[in-house]
């Protein structure tokens, strides 16, 4: 709890913890998705092509609120998929992971796709010629490169989602956003302070992500 003379307290920290959580599980849900879709986007399977590439068009150009909305009435309200049991505001938390990893899965695709591009078409074709199969290929050799040479926009992605994680207090997660509500309607006198608190504590999450990727990404970077 954080006691800036308010006049109750606030879990401040618990609610950036929960913004936390949503980001590291939406993370690692939206990366192994993101890289499903990629490997749809190249194949040399013309359906699985058609879907990747009707799904990244689709939900990238949907608003993040109709789809974190849709997987909270559609599933859980309307076809009573809530993900595993517990309370209202656990089941409103994986669903709107969900939402999410379904969304921002796309942008991590196009990052990997715009990576793969940059592989010489030479490797992928020696590495047929020695009788590798399309899968192992591209996890074997073109995967790699790619991730390494798509830190830097990959940080900006998960920048983003840490931004996004705002939006989950549309169903009623109770993450900085949802308090920072409540705070402003129950402190109408020190408006300023409570954005503050809560602009700092963005910002303190997603500035040290930048700045270690970016490192990272100068480190791992492919020598052409």
């Amino acid at each position: 709890m954080l006691d800036f003379g308010f006049t109750q307290p606030y879990d401040v920290l618990g609610a950036f913890w929960v913004t936390v959580q949503l980001t590291i599980y939406s993370a690692i849900g939206s990366l192994i998705w993101g890289t499903v879709l990629v490997g749809m986007r190249v194949s040399p399977v013309p359906i699985m092509r058609a879907f990747g590439t009707a799904y990244v068009n689709i939900v990238r150009n949907t608003p993040l609120t109709v789809i974190i909305v849709a997987c909270s009435l559609g599933l859980a309200q309307t076809l009573g998929i809530t993900l595993g049991g517990g309370d209202f505001k656990s089941q409103g938390f994986r669903l709107a992971v969900l939402g999410f990893i379904a969304y921002t899965s796309t942008f991590v695709c196009e990052s990997l796709r715009a990576g793969i591009n940059t592989v010489p078409l030479g490797q992928a074709e020696a590495a047929r010629a020695l009788g590798l199969k399309f899968t192992q290929v591209l996890g074997m050799i073109i995967l790699p490169q790619a991730f390494r040479s798509v830190i830097a926009p990959l940080a900006s992605v998960l920048i983003a989602l840490t931004k996004n994680t705002t939006v989950a207090a549309a169903i009623g997660v109770t993450e900085a956003a949802l308090l920072m509500k409540e705070m402003v309607e129950n402190e109408s006198d020190a408006i300023f302070l409570v954005t503050a608190i809560f602009a700092l504590g963005f910002v303190l999450l997603t500035l040290p992500t930048g700045l270690i990727l970016g490192w990272v990404s100068k480190k791992v970077a492919v020598r052409r």
